[in-house]
């Protein structure tokens, strides 16, 4: 074939085609630099997308197209062999549809980080779990297309392919079945959004903020520092408790007083526990009763509501109100119970035992 190449063309001819082709790639490679600086111009002052757009995908042009088409054309000054006029024909179409799956990726990509940075704040980790997910899907549909497309140019049947592939798929999904069902439970926590980067959950034993979701597993960041990784099908079977999302805690403790304690103080009682979390700027009061008769104290039950679900915040609002009450409790001569036993010996009950009284 090479031969006949060289047998049925001329010095001048190569030479007229090698010229042909070089200046067809300069061509358009200077063309490709004055677009893209053009669009960058016109992007920098103005707000809409469009320039954005296109300056994005054509970024996405490969020296590739360029060779493809300067190669092409110079072939048309050659007198070529039927096989290998065939295959140049064929070669430049194959780069023309890996040009065009460059430019759909480019786009796709573009488009979705462009839809998915709409939006609040709080909803930043959503949106970075679902984009990462419908980027990665979304380029491999594109990327399946364009193999397709090349294998139908190359005359393999494509038809033929698709469906003995659509039979073996059946035995591999039977055989890998655990992978696609994470898969789609990927699907499920990208659509559905049960939990998203940056959320605190807790799952049977497992706790700990979300750092990564991927196709197959999930990875949590515990409270001591290790990774967790789980599967996400087993993610979605558990009963997922998430706290990021929390608008207020609620907050219930008890406390017990002795049983000496007078009326008219266990009456004050629930007003002090009032008082000790008015003060606090980000708790709201609930309740606050005396709830029963304990083992060895009298018991009170409170409920307060912290503001916010930041659970430092919780902690500091629960001490504060803990330090309140020891103050008003002992401006108050009320004394805190704790455990205690009284054992009485009856006078007489063990011969030469005298009665004594433990407490």
């Amino acid at each position: 074939m090479f031969r006949q190449l060289i047998a049925n063309n001329t010095l001048q001819d190569l030479t007229y085609a090698l010229l042909v082709a070089a200046t067809f790639m300069l061509l358009l490679l200077a063309l490709r630099w004055l677009v893209l600086r053009y669009l960058k111009r016109i992007a920098s002052n103005t707000e809409t997308e469009i320039d954005n757009f296109l300056l994005e995908v054509l970024s996405a042009t490969r020296v590739l197209l360029a060779a493809a088409i300067g190669l092409y054309l110079g072939s048309h000054f050659l007198t070529l062999p039927a096989t290998m006029e065939k295959w140049v024909g064929r070669i430049f179409v194959i780069a023309l549809i890996l040009q065009l799956g460059f430019w759909a990726s480019r786009g796709l990509i573009f488009w979705l980080r462009n839809h998915f940075s709409q939006g609040n704040e709080e909803d930043q980790g959503a949106r970075a779990m679902t984009l990462s997910l419908l980027s990665f899907l979304g380029r491999v549909v594109v990327w399946v297309l364009v193999l397709l497309s090349m294998m139908d140019n190359l005359g393999i049947n494509v038809t033929a392919l698709v469906a003995s592939l659509g039979i073996g798929g059946i035995a591999i999904a039977l055989a890998a079945q655990n992978i696609l069902s994470d898969l789609f439970a990927s699907l499920t926590i990208a659509i559905d959004k049960p939990f998203v980067i940056g959320d605190f959950i807790i799952l049977g034993e497992e706790m700990g903020t979300v750092e990564h979701v991927g196709l197959k597993t999930t990875r949590i960041r515990s409270l001591g520092g290790e990774q967790i990784v789980l599967s996400n099908n087993d993610l979605l079977q558990s009963r997922i408790r998430n706290y990021k999302r929390m608008d207020e805690r609620r907050a219930l403790f008890a406390i017990g007083v002795t049983y000496d304690t007078p009326a008219e103080k266990l009456e004050l009682i629930p007003k002090l526990i009032e008082q000790a979390v008015a003060a606090q700027t980000d708790a709201r009061f609930d309740r606050a009763h005396f709830k029963c008769f304990g083992a060895f104290s009298l018991d009170f039950e409170a409920v307060y509501y912290v503001c916010k679900p930041d659970y430092k915040l919780f902690m500091n609002v629960q001490q504060a109100i803990n330090l309140q009450l020891v103050r008003s409790f002992a401006a108050n001569s009320i004394e805190f119970a704790f455990p205690t036993q009284t054992l009485h010996l009856s006078h007489g009950a063990i011969p030469g035992l005298m009665a004594a009284t433990a407490t």
